[in-house]
């Protein structure tokens, strides 16, 4: 049987098979060759998906209602504490220093020595109880008051035993009236709350703002046990979201920690980081470089997602599977736009499949070199 024949016996069961090395896999592959028959029969009767593996799930406009009602998922879930106003005052609280001064004109005053007008008490600590001590009045409350309101107190007791006493008084915050910038901006440390209405913006700015090289930066405040995020571009949108600050707390400047992958025969297939809060499956397209132009099967871009076991519904208000699989056909008006109002979650895997067209290519690209190489030898046999 002459060279030829036998080789090209063996590549056309090569390409029978499938054994030929590809890049991705067909959408076929992928999604079994009688998914879209299994999916038009769940849009009939969704319990009927209720047993597969996955449920295969179109991105159209008639669809893109249902999806947006199905509950997110990710890293993207977070609570956040709404602004309310407060005074611009400042509180004295515990763990705050304060330093009184008292001035007078009698000659031999009770805390006065001969030819002095003021005396400055020590520095004394707010205690837990809201109290500090001072000579010849005892332990003062002054917590919870303006530094002048404490001023005004202290004075008035004061003008009791010295009636021509006058009072000043400084403030140092203590750690209860201080909030902590742990990192991502250019001087991280504790700063002083110089009144009740300090916001999160205010303290970043005071901190030297966010560090340029962060992407997607999120903010991070942690309260007592409680830990709060939102994204840095929400928070400077949206005013009302420009929470005031409490002592103690605690914040943290960082990148998203959100991602998404593309695999297949897409422009890149790599981690990606998303660079803004929300992503549509077009702007993930795009960030992943498009689909590699002479593999890619158009009309075969699929987004493959994992929700959490308690959303599945069988209703429509939520997916059909654990395991749901979208697909998108951007050789469509339609499918092009709804690209665009699909939101890519976090976690979420685009898997480009590859054209079933390349499958013949690569068949008769090899055969083609199969007839150059019998050729030659047969001419070397002769």
């Amino acid at each position: 049987m002459p060279l030829k024949t036998v080789l090209l016996g063996l590549l056309l069961m090569l390409g029978a098979c499938g054994s030929l090395p590809r890049g991705a896999g067909l959408q076929s592959e992928v999604l079994g060759r009688g998914a879209k028959a299994a999916a038009k029969e769940a849009e009939a009767d969704p319990a009927a998906y209720a047993s597969a593996e996955f449920s295969v799930e179109p991105i159209t406009r008639s669809s893109l209602a249902r999806y947006a009602g199905w509950p997110a998922i990710g890293a993207g879930q977070r609570a956040w504490i709404k602004r309310v106003d407060q005074p611009n005052t400042r509180v004295i609280a515990s763990g705050d220093m304060v330093t009184v001064s008292i001035w007078s004109t009698e000659e031999n005053g009770l805390l006065t020595a001969a030819g002095e007008r003021f005396v400055n008490l020590p520095p004394a600590q707010v205690s837990s109880s809201g109290q500090i001590f001072l000579p010849y009045i005892g332990p003062t409350k002054i917590s919870g008051m303006s530094p002048e309101h404490a001023r005004s107190v202290i004075e008035k007791a004061y003008v009791a035993v010295t009636p021509s006493a006058q009072v000043q008084l400084a403030l140092t915050e203590g750690r209860q009236n201080t909030a902590s910038v742990i990192g991502g901006v250019a001087n991280p440390g504790p700063y002083p709350l110089a009144d009740q209405d300090v916001t999160v913006l205010d303290i970043v700015a005071a901190s030297g703002g966010v560090t340029a090289n962060l992407v997607n930066p999120q903010i991070k405040l942690q309260r007592g046990d409680r830990t709060y995020a939102i994204s840095m571009s929400r928070l400077m949108n949206d005013t009302s979201l420009n929470t005031t600050l409490a002592g103690g707390d605690r914040i943290f400047v960082e990148a998203d920690s959100r991602y998404f992958l593309s695999l297949g025969a897409a422009g890149t297939r790599a981690q990606h980081q998303f660079p803004q809060e929300t992503v549509s499956a077009l702007d993930a397209l795009s960030i992943i470089g498009g689909v590699a132009a002479e593999r890619a099967n158009a009309q075969g871009i699929l987004v493959l997602r994992t929700y959490p076991a308690n959303t599945v519904r069988t209703d429509g208000s939520g997916p059909r599977n654990v395991r749901s699989i979208f697909t998108l056909d951007l050789t469509s008006a339609d499918g092009l736009f709804s690209a665009g109002e699909f939101q890519i979650q976090a976690g979420d895997l685009i898997y480009v499949t590859e054209s079933p067209l390349i499958s013949a290519r690569n068949v008769f690209g090899v055969i083609g070199s199969v007839f150059g190489l019998s050729t030659q030898a047969d001419r070397l046999s002769q």
